[in-house]
């Protein structure tokens, strides 16, 4: 018996699960580059459209996963702007320790103000803007 049929049957079906998710206009985002600048700092690049949660995301992820912080809060060094680890990109500077600039950002999710901070916990969530759930109802 070939197995020839069987994986044309799986690259069919994964085929038609990424048409499906682009029919109905499901979203997974991209996974963003995140450059190390020293022991605590950190630059997030951004890519494909993401905006501020996806970005405040990616920095969540790099300060639990990379650099093990549970706990505490991560900064905004340097707003958005010209990468400093990528030529002709955009990025976002992170820290986890406070750099001393007060913010006022309100109650808006910013990467255009220097010292905008976040709870690690709270920018984690917005991890989960793009997770589909089963009862989820598309327009």
């Amino acid at each position: 018996m070939s197995r020839f049929p069987l994986a044309a049957g799986v690259a069919l079906a994964l085929t038609a699960v990424s048409a499906n998710a682009q029919v109905f206009g499901l979203y997974f985002p991209s996974k963003l580059d995140v450059n190390p600048l020293s022991a605590t700092t950190f630059e997030v690049i951004e890519k494909d459209g993401v905006g501020p949660r996806g970005i405040w995301c990616a920095a969540a992820n790099y300060a639990i996963n990379d650099l093990g912080k549970q706990r505490g809060r991560i900064y905004i060094v340097t707003p958005r702007g010209p990468a400093k680890t990528e030529a002709g990109a955009k990025g976002v500077t992170f820290s986890t320790q406070d750099p001393g600039i007060a913010a006022n950002t309100g109650y808006s999710v910013t990467t255009d103000v220097a010292g905008a901070n976040l709870l690690v916990i709270h920018a984690e969530q917005f991890c989960n803007d793009n997770i589909i759930e089963p009862g989820d109802i598309f327009p």
